[in-house]
């Protein structure tokens, strides 16, 4: 059986940090964007490498 190639959640990572970033300037407070954008985008990419987990065959 070929193996699958594991999806990425790292985009999703990148992506929520520089939109939390865009929007803490807009609201005064970047870095406060930065932690959030980094958290949110933490728990997708977490969620993404789980539910790709769970798609993967076991090994063996």
């Amino acid at each position: 059986m070929p193996n699958r190639t594991s999806q990425a959640g790292g985009l999703f990572l990148m992506l929520a940090i520089v939109l939390g970033t865009i929007w803490g300037v807009y609201v005064g407070q970047p870095m406060l964007g930065v932690l959030r954008g980094t958290g949110i985008g933490f728990v997708i990419a977490l969620v993404v490498w789980l539910i790709d987990r769970r798609r993967r065959p076991p090994a063996g």
